[in-house]
């Protein structure tokens, strides 16, 4: 009796944008046996963590800060590769130096005790408030992220694990209902302190005065875990991904904007791109997941209570070009307000910038010479903004950068303006464009609501047949960290087909 062969056929993956989410689920499925096509808009890989260079000065785009390196780590050993094959990076000691309005200046060491002992020092708060809070949060950690970031928010099945009903059942006590700031004030007695903890909200773009006290958890990433720095900058982490997945034959299309998303039946088969449609078994949108529906499928029933969400703050960033070393600076700086209720306050309410902003100046060649010419440092001036609500950002760009170099020559105790040899900038309206992020925001929705983590958009359509979603508008969050996390769920999910 004749046997008939049957080629199994290859399955064909269409991703929607090239930023890190994007990028890690573009290797994890090649690494599955699917034929992976990325369409980005732009002509380069990145997204927010792409590079610019000028006048001889190298930036990062965004993201600036390295943390949990495992979750990078893991997509590279998953396939069989050894990281430090493609980037390395080192651990940071200090983490950040805080500058305050009342002359006060402190490192964020390393080691908790040491980090600890210099806040001591430096405000009067006790050492042992300092190392309570930091082994309060990193048990707030082990208890939330089984639930939160390592799976699907939106499976059943998350829910029926030992480990999920444990961290459920302890919500509670870890801060869920208590606001951040309130929980921060009664920690501490040194106002210094409270808001060098409170400035953790902004890391996911979320107002410390609204948001949950369970964001306190965010520094623990840096002072349990560790902060690092990529060797070549945080572009290094794109760039190194993007070399993987041409290793594991995913195929990139630049310059190609994605037009349109098919669905038919009930599922989603393919993407039109400059008027033609490419068919695909499984479509991955990294696109801000608002403008995926609403400009990729218009026609199809939008979950609009997701999608309506308050929106994240943004930024106004300065890439300078400065021609002057400046020895009191680290690579990681932030210049306080002096009133952070009134800071938020603007940003919040009044989707303003306020007059005093609290200012991140970020020198990757303190670390990295070669990001700047002989003699200088490239500072990443970075100035928490509201998403764009049809502001005049020419002329809030314009008042901020006035405050902004007022406030460091007056921290510093020199005029930097005339120092400033090369300059570039991107604000909310610019990010919007550059990124496809909506109205600008840096993190999709903000985490200024006790349910904003149960009401992220999941991984993937509750509606449409293979439509998955990744990166920071979507579950489990915005930033480098949860971007990675966000492919990881996705190739789970789909590994369960």
């Amino acid at each position: 009796m004749n046997k008939e062969t049957f080629k199994v056929k290859t399955q064909r993956a269409a991703i929607i944008g090239a930023g890190v989410g994007g990028l890690a689920t573009a290797v994890r499925l090649a690494r599955r046996g699917f034929e992976v096509t990325v369409y980005e808009q732009n002509q380069y890989a990145g997204g927010k963590v792409s590079p610019i260079t000028q006048d001889g000065f190298f930036w990062g785009f965004g993201a600036s800060l390295f943390t949990y390196p495992e979750l990078l780590d893991d997509v590279f050993t998953t396939c069989g590769r050894l990281p430090s094959d493609y980037y390395h990076y080192q651990r940071l000691d200090p983490v950040c130096r805080y500058f305050y309005a009342d002359g006060t200046r402190l490192d964020a060491f390393a080691e908790p005790e040491r980090f600890a002992e210099e806040i001591q020092n430096k405000t009067g708060e006790p050492r042992e408030h300092i190392l309570q809070h930091l082994k309060k949060i990193a048990a707030v950690f082990e208890t939330t992220k089984d639930v939160f970031l390592f799976q699907s928010l939106h499976k059943w099945r998350t829910y029926a694990s030992m480990n999920t009903m444990r961290s459920m059942l302890r919500l509670g006590s870890i801060g869920i209902m208590s606001n951040m700031h309130r929980v921060n004030e009664k920690t501490f007695r040194d106002q210094r302190v409270v808001q060098l903890f409170d400035r953790y909200a902004s890391y996911n773009g979320s107002d410390p005065y609204l948001a949950p006290s369970t964001l306190n958890v965010i520094a623990h990433l840096e002072y349990n875990m560790g902060a690092y720095f990529l060797n070549g900058g945080m572009p290094d982490l794109t760039a190194s991904l993007y070399k993987l997945a041409l290793e594991m034959g995913v195929r990139f299309e630049f310059g190609a904007a994605v037009d349109g998303i098919t669905v038919r039946d009930g599922k989603a088969c393919a993407v039109t791109v400059s008027g033609t449609e490419r068919s695909a078994d499984v479509v991955v949108s990294n696109m801000d997941v608002v403008y995926t529906y609403r400009k990729l499928m218009p026609a199809q029933p939008a979950p609009e209570r997701s999608l309506g969400q308050e929106r994240s703050t943004s930024a106004i960033v300065f890439y300078w070009g400065m021609k002057a070393e400046f020895p009191e600076l680290d690579m990681h700086n932030i210049f306080f307000a002096e009133n952070y209720a009134a800071e938020f306050d603007h940003l919040t309410n009044k989707k303003m910038v306020g007059d005093d902003p609290t200012t991140y100046v970020f020198i990757s060649s303190k670390k990295q010479k070669a990001h700047a010419p002989a003699g200088c440092e490239n500072w990443f001036v970075l100035i928490n903004a509201p998403h764009d609500a049809g502001q005049d950002w020419d002329k809030v760009v314009a008042d901020t950068r006035r405050q902004v170099i007022a406030k460091l020559s007056k921290q510093l105790g020199r005029d930097i303006e005339p120092l400033i040899v090369s300059e570039t900038v991107n604000h909310p309206a610019s990010i919007q464009s550059k990124t496809q992020s909506y109205l600008g925001a840096l993190y999709g929705s903000s985490s200024n609501d006790i349910f904003s983590a149960f009401l992220r958009h999941p991984n993937f359509s509750t509606q449409i047949k293979d439509l998955y979603f990744c990166g920071g508008s979507v579950h489990p969050g915005g930033g480098v960290p949860l971007c990675l996390l966000s492919a990881k769920i996705i190739d789970e999910l789909i590994a369960e087909i």
